[in-house]
Protein backbone atom coordinates (compact mmCIF):
# COMPACT_ATOMS: atom_id res chain seq x y z
CA UNK A 1 0.00 0.00 0.00
CA UNK A 2 1.40 3.55 -1.43
CA UNK A 3 1.64 5.93 1.70
CA UNK A 4 0.84 9.21 -1.23
CA UNK A 5 -2.67 9.96 -1.94
CA UNK A 6 -4.39 11.65 -4.56
CA UNK A 7 -6.17 15.18 -3.48
CA UNK A 8 -8.44 16.32 -5.92
CA UNK A 9 -8.03 20.21 -6.06
CA UNK A 10 -11.71 21.13 -6.14
CA UNK A 11 -15.13 18.77 -6.34
CA UNK A 12 -15.01 17.43 -10.08
CA UNK A 13 -18.75 16.72 -9.95
CA UNK A 14 -19.90 20.40 -8.78
CA UNK A 15 -17.29 21.68 -11.68
CA UNK A 16 -19.23 18.91 -14.47
CA UNK A 17 -15.70 18.21 -15.79
CA UNK A 18 -15.89 14.96 -18.11
CA UNK A 19 -15.20 11.72 -15.88
CA UNK A 20 -12.89 10.07 -19.29
CA UNK A 21 -10.23 12.66 -18.78
CA UNK A 22 -6.85 11.56 -17.76
CA UNK A 23 -5.70 12.71 -14.83
CA UNK A 24 -2.61 15.00 -14.64
CA UNK A 25 -0.26 15.41 -11.32
CA UNK A 26 -2.48 13.40 -9.15
CA UNK A 27 -0.40 10.26 -8.88
CA UNK A 28 3.28 10.81 -7.47
CA UNK A 29 5.72 8.95 -9.66
CA UNK A 30 8.12 7.30 -8.40
CA UNK A 31 10.02 7.49 -11.72
CA UNK A 32 13.17 9.60 -11.57
CA UNK A 33 15.22 11.75 -13.62
CA UNK A 34 18.07 9.30 -13.72
CA UNK A 35 15.33 6.67 -15.32
CA UNK A 36 14.70 8.57 -18.50
CA UNK A 37 17.92 10.42 -19.23
CA UNK A 38 19.26 9.49 -22.82
CA UNK A 39 22.89 11.27 -21.76
CA UNK A 40 25.23 11.29 -18.92
CA UNK A 41 27.66 13.42 -17.73
CA UNK A 42 31.46 11.92 -17.15
CA UNK A 43 34.08 13.63 -15.43
CA UNK A 44 37.53 13.52 -16.59
CA UNK A 45 39.54 13.56 -13.20
CA UNK A 46 42.70 15.05 -14.46
CA UNK A 47 41.15 18.20 -15.96
CA UNK A 48 38.27 18.95 -13.00
CA UNK A 49 39.82 21.87 -10.92
CA UNK A 50 37.39 21.72 -8.59
CA UNK A 51 36.12 25.04 -9.56
CA UNK A 52 32.41 24.26 -8.63
CA UNK A 53 30.90 26.12 -12.04
CA UNK A 54 29.07 22.47 -12.42
CA UNK A 55 27.64 22.53 -9.01
CA UNK A 56 26.60 26.08 -9.52
CA UNK A 57 24.99 26.06 -12.55
CA UNK A 58 23.30 22.43 -12.38
CA UNK A 59 19.22 23.02 -12.21
CA UNK A 60 18.87 19.58 -10.06
CA UNK A 61 21.51 20.16 -7.83
CA UNK A 62 23.10 16.58 -8.26
CA UNK A 63 26.82 17.78 -8.44
CA UNK A 64 28.22 15.95 -5.72
CA UNK A 65 31.70 17.14 -4.41
CA UNK A 66 34.61 14.45 -3.37
CA UNK A 67 37.76 15.51 -2.25
CA UNK A 68 39.71 16.40 -5.73
CA UNK A 69 36.93 16.37 -8.19
CA UNK A 70 32.84 17.01 -8.23
CA UNK A 71 30.92 13.93 -10.09
CA UNK A 72 27.18 13.73 -10.41
CA UNK A 73 24.57 11.37 -8.65
CA UNK A 74 23.26 9.57 -11.86
CA UNK A 75 19.80 9.07 -9.82
CA UNK A 76 18.53 12.08 -10.21
CA UNK A 77 20.89 13.70 -13.06
CA UNK A 78 18.53 14.43 -16.17
CA UNK A 79 21.18 14.83 -18.40
CA UNK A 80 20.69 18.21 -19.33
CA UNK A 81 24.15 18.67 -20.32
CA UNK A 82 24.23 22.30 -19.07
CA UNK A 83 27.61 21.37 -16.68
CA UNK A 84 29.27 20.13 -19.50
CA UNK A 85 28.36 23.36 -21.58
CA UNK A 86 29.53 25.57 -18.38
CA UNK A 87 32.32 24.09 -17.76
CA UNK A 88 35.74 26.34 -17.78
CA UNK A 89 37.94 23.41 -17.92
CA UNK A 90 36.32 20.75 -19.98
CA UNK A 91 36.60 18.56 -18.00
CA UNK A 92 33.05 17.17 -18.15
CA UNK A 93 31.36 15.10 -21.50
CA UNK A 94 28.04 13.91 -21.85
CA UNK A 95 27.71 10.14 -22.89
CA UNK A 96 24.87 8.88 -24.45
CA UNK A 97 22.96 6.16 -22.36
CA UNK A 98 23.49 2.66 -23.20
CA UNK A 99 20.37 0.97 -24.06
Amino acid sequence: MSRHQSYPLFNLEQANVPDDLCPVATDISPMLPGDWRSQRPVVDRDKCVKCAVCWLYCPVQCVEEHAAWFDFNLNTCKGCGICATECPQRAITMIGEAQ
